[in-house]
């Protein structure tokens, strides 16, 4: 074949329109459809006790993030909370009932409600609806805490805990960077990767990240200025489905959380805080994965373990103040 006949042949091969990491076996997240801001200064979405309705599922990790903060910042009567069922099925997340303010069954309702040609994949929580438009302002779950943490502030309880501090903003979004990329969602390019190499790698990465967390914490209590902050709210949901769900389910069993002393201890710390166990319900949560990933677990049984008391003395207050 001369070059210009190869060069033609090159040309007819269709095109893809598969991402070449999917190609590759490795798991690709579903962008965020919406992305508006609710600010605390005059705008399309100004910041009002009684208009937002925060959606969630106990089961998701990104939602509970949410459920997290608003508890912590005393945000319970400003902003409405919303529970979808922890079964999703190929209609999506389903509310156990109509929900009493929006109206809607599924989830997917007020999806197409705000965009009658949304065609993603999947209706994903946590998401805030608006009651005054009648339309989800935002489904772009890393930014939902930091703006409750900034733009509610005239609603936090007195006392509230600044989890997004200006000066240690950098420091914050750099390990929030770091946590997401390699373990919040690590755990899912290892549990969804389609080929051997896609695992390995964000395996390795995984217990990395771990390994290099569990040093961190071995002389400071929280992760950024030893003060609890927006990180440890976004680690903290994915250590409680660790030993579960990802280390059996997600194939991520290198080791266990319980293998690791200092973020063991650390997120039995955060646990004994009512706003993360009361938002932590491990029931949902497996029945969520082991019955939703029907091409990991096609039986959809959900075992039994593990036996770990997440109530146990941690003994770290004496590496900081709570």
């Amino acid at each position: 074949m001369t070059a210009q006949q190869n060069t033609s042949a090159q040309q007819q091969e269709p095109v893809s329109d598969v991402p070449k990491e999917i190609e590759r076996g490795r798991f690709v997240r579903q962008p965020n459809r919406f992305t508006g801001e609710i600010t605390a200064a005059p705008g399309p979405y100004p910041a009002e006790a009684g208009r937002y309705r925060l959606l969630v599922s106990y089961a998701c990790p990104w939602a509970q993030r949410s459920m997290i903060v608003r508890r912590l910042l005393g945000l319970e009567d400003a902003i409405s909370l919303g529970v979808v069922d922890p079964i999703r099925d190929e209609r999506g997340w389903r509310f156990p009932e109509p929900d009493p303010v929006t109206g809607a069954t599924f989830l997917s309702e007020l999806y197409l409600a705000t965009d009658p040609e949304y065609t993603g994949k999947r209706y994903t929580v946590p998401c805030v609806w608006d009651t005054v438009t009648g339309r989800l302002v935002t489904n772009d779950f890393p930014h939902i805490t930091t703006m409750f943490e900034t733009e509610f502030a005239a609603f936090h309880k007195p006392g509230a805990p600044d989890l997004y501090p200006e000066e240690l903003r950098p420091e914050i979004d750099g390990m929030n960077e770091l946590v997401y990329a390699t373990v919040n969602n690590g755990v899912y390019k290892a549990g969804l990767a389609t080929s051997q190499d896609a695992y390995d790698e964000a395996v390795d990465a995984l217990f990395a990240t771990l390994d290099r967390l569990e040093e961190l914490l071995a002389d400071r209590r929280y992760l950024v200025g030893n003060r609890l902050t927006e990180a440890d709210v976004r680690l903290y949901p994915t250590l409680a489905r660790f030993d579960a769900v990802y280390h059996g389910h997600f194939k991520c069993n290198l080791r266990r959380l319980v293998d690791y002393p200092n973020l063991w201890g650390y997120a039995r710390d955060l646990y004994s805080r009512p706003e993360f166990s009361g938002t932590t319900d491990f029931d949902q949560i497996k029945r969520h994965y082991y019955g939703t990933h029907k091409m990991i677990n096609p039986s959809g049984i959900v075992p039994r373990g593990p036996e770990v008391d997440w109530t146990a003395p941690h003994d770290r207050a004496e590496l900081g103040p709570a």
